[in-house]
């Protein structure tokens, strides 16, 4: 007999399939890097997240049985997990990103930036003004921007994307937080759709995965738009390009706030004078940098 029909056969209730899948997940020896960190948590977000449940489920609940057709539905989803090292927020559609939920599809990376520490800290101690113009470039589902105009609420956000089917979803995530009014999402290369338009503050999430780290990567990365995650041999072919710009783009007092990842070391012995405050992040997460319009001028590439 099979794993899916004994499963189907034996199990019966929510807390059943959260452990038989904890189980399983074990055994697959997954990579967990998108939402969740272990396994344990990965078969309680798949389960639930199956059901259409939150994740804060009643525990007195989990006795609940299940009819078969939701049993089938919890094993495709696992089946895919496993055989096709699929993230599970792309399984679900949707992850959550500072306790917001977002679409996601396979068209967009999946939430998980640093950049949500100094989001939660609106910026301090480096925005000296209230921004009231905002850019998030390479948004893909648009979550940095989109938060960024809940906690300002009084700010103009532009979201903006090379990937023309990554601004769908985040069109669709605008409508979803009902931020029509205050967020404009912009088709763009770099600022190339920009042309013009000045900010108080700009976030970045670029493309910097060196081409070793990629290569080396778990499989649940490469479901990732490669568009989104690679840039050249080091990494820094969007960055270089970013930092000869972006200056024409900020508001006197403007700040950018910029992830390089594991490229961090690589673009300091690139521009060894350069004066980047990298930032120390609580939660963890490392390569996020503030830098100031005029130490951008004062060290113009």
């Amino acid at each position: 007999m099979s794993n899916r029909q004994s499963a189907l056969r034996d199990l019966s209730s929510i807390k059943d399939f959260i452990r038989w899948s904890f189980s399983r997940f074990n055994q697959a020896e997954l990579f967990y890097g998108h939402g969740t960190d272990n396994s344990w948590d990965e078969a309680v977000n798949l389960v639930l997240g199956a059901l259409k449940l939150p994740l804060d489920f009643d525990k007195d609940l989990m006795d609940c049985k299940l009819t078969t057709d939701e049993k089938k539905r919890i094993l495709k989803l696992l089946n895919e997990r496993i055989t096709k090292r699929t993230p599970l927020p792309y399984l679900l559609g949707e992850a959550w990103f500072m306790g917001l939920p977002f679409k996601v599809t396979k068209d967009t990376l999946i939430p998980r930036s640093p950049i949500m520490a100094l989001l939660k800290d609106e910026f301090q101690p480096w925005l000296e003004q209230y921004p009231v113009n905002i850019l998030d470039m390479c948004t893909g589902s648009g979550c940095l921007g989109i938060t960024a105009a809940l906690i300002f609420e009084d700010a103009k956000v532009d979201i903006s994307d090379i990937s023309l089917p990554a601004l769908t979803v985040a069109k669709e995530n605008i409508f979803k937080h009902q931020v029509e009014e205050s967020v404009e999402a912009v088709h763009s290369d770099m600022f190339d759709g920009l042309v013009d338009r000045k900010y108080d503050l700009i976030i970045c999430n670029p493309p910097y995965v060196d081409a070793d780290d990629y290569q080396t990567a778990p499989q649940e990365f490469h479901q990732e738009p490669e568009l989104a995650l690679t840039s050249g041999f080091d990494g820094l072919d969007f960055t270089r390009k970013f930092l000869t710009q972006v200056v024409d783009h900020l508001h006197d007092g403007g700040i950018v706030v910029y992830e390089v990842g594991n490229s961090e070391i690589a673009l300091q012995e690139a521009f060894p004078e350069f004066p980047f405050m990298w930032v120390e992040l609580e939660q963890g997460g490392n390569g996020v940098f503030v830098i100031s319009k005029n130490d951008l001028i004062t060290h113009s590439l």
